[in-house]
């Protein structure tokens, strides 16, 4: 039976202590969660997310370099230098099956990684939101967190239309009991929007900014929903769907 449930909104809107031994599901619709579950679906062998100050070399000295792809956005746009971007349209079969991907984002990653005290950390989207929400049910004696990335440490409003569905799905419709005032915000935005999910998500201001930059069609992608039925694990610092 499930404890609790929390949300947070931003990835740095949480402490250590928050998150400490809860299953945490972390969730970025535009993009990063999306694209690590797009990139796992299309036979990437595992992503390592790397935080603020990560550095990718310590990480490529015990990998084989021919068998890992450094990808990962800032301020939207690809980092230079770097395989791939933050776009999951990016992320094709051809491109990352069997390859490890070392993974830097504005907002996804570092949500990821602040969040690496919690018991288990599960990786949320649009894309998978019925897995979630099915994975969270059978969850035992478990405080959940839902941890939002935002942008730019500030709110995002698709990520908190992701936590108030997943809290729908998990509570069969129903406010859970004592709600804190960020479940009650996410439960009361997916009540007022849910029955038309991509039109919220194209409106809200991170899809503005990635039309902007060309990534319409990213904006399209992520708005689907149930799209997979996995669920992205992170185990020993490597995220991967459980087998």
């Amino acid at each position: 039976m499930i404890q609790s449930i929390d949300v947070f909104s931003s990835s740095i809107s949480f402490s250590e202590q928050d998150v400490r031994d809860k299953t945490v599901v972390v969730i970025d619709v535009l993009r990063s969660c999306s694209t690590i579950q797009t990139a796992l679906e299309n036979g990437a062998s595992g992503i390592i997310p790397l935080g603020d100050n990560d550095d990718a070399g310590r990480y490529t000295r015990y990998l084989d370099a021919a068998s890992v792809l450094l990808c990962g956005e800032k301020e939207g746009k690809k980092v230079e230098g770097y395989r791939l971007g933050n776009s999951p349209l990016e992320f094709t079969e051809k491109t990352v099956g069997g390859k490890t991907i070392l993974f830097k984002t504005t907002n996804g990653t570092r949500a990821i990684t602040r969040s690496s005290g919690a018991k288990k950390i599960l990786i949320g989207s649009f894309l998978n939101l019925s897995a979630i929400a099915e994975e969270l049910r059978h969850e035992e004696d478990t405080e959940i967190v839902l941890v939002c990335s935002g942008w730019n440490s500030r709110l995002s409003i698709e990520d908190m239309l992701c936590a108030g569905a997943i809290i729908h799905k998990v509570f069969d419709f129903n406010m859970p009991e004592e709600a804190s005032d960020g479940v009650k915000v996410a439960y009361g935005l997916f009540e007022k929007f849910g029955e038309d999910i991509p039109a919220l998500v194209n409106e809200c201001n991170h899809a503005k900014r990635l039309r902007h930059l060309n990534y319409a069609d990213d904006v399209s992608y992520c708005s689907q929903v149930d799209l997979y039925a996995t669920v992205p694990l992170m185990h020993e610092g490597v995220i991967s769907i459980r087998k």
